[in-house]
């Protein structure tokens, strides 16, 4: 396996992971949160979990990647994620970026671009920019028509309520 292999396996492990991201993202959905879910895995094992609850919890924080991350640590026992991935339904924005480079993740997978808030490739390239001392490989568009239609779904119903 060459260098890029391993820091980038196949699209259908990206894939597996994804899944399980997509499956939370439907959660914060039906629970009228914005349909975002993460995953952290660890040694093919997940070990933290998130979806939006910033209404839920009435905390800005309270994004996915935050929940993710942060249950990742508890379950590390453990800020430094280095060995982990973190597998996200959408690009994240500035201050889950900061997150994911603080504890220091070795990767970021992402199903759907934010052209208007992303700050890991397309706004903003903050996870990996060096002059941050950030090493996080980041991957886009793993899934990103099943992140993208759902995110769609949701704001559709948002703007046509029934």
């Amino acid at each position: 396996m060459n260098q890029i292999e391993d820091v980038f396996p196949s699209r259908k492990d990206h894939s597996f992971w994804m899944t399980d991201a997509i499956h939370l993202a439907k959660k914060a959905y039906m629970e009228g949160e914005i349909p975002v879910g993460a995953v952290v895995v660890h040694h093919n094992k997940i070990i933290g979990r998130g979806y939006n609850q910033r209404e839920r919890l009435k905390d800005p924080t309270a994004h996915a990647e935050i929940l993710a991350i942060t249950a990742a640590a508890g379950t590390l026992e453990d800020w430094r994620l280095t060995d982990c991935t973190l597998y996200v339904t959408k690009e994240p924005c500035s201050m889950c970026a900061g997150a994911i480079i603080n504890s220091r993740l070795h990767q970021l997978i992402f199903g759907a671009y934010d052209e208007k808030k992303g700050c890991c490739g397309s706004l903003y390239q903050l996870c990996g920019d060096r002059r941050l001392e950030s090493k996080t490989a980041v991957k886009g568009g793993v899934e990103e028509e099943k992140c993208l239609a759902l995110l769609q779904e949701f704001f559709q119903a948002k703007r046509n309520p029934k």
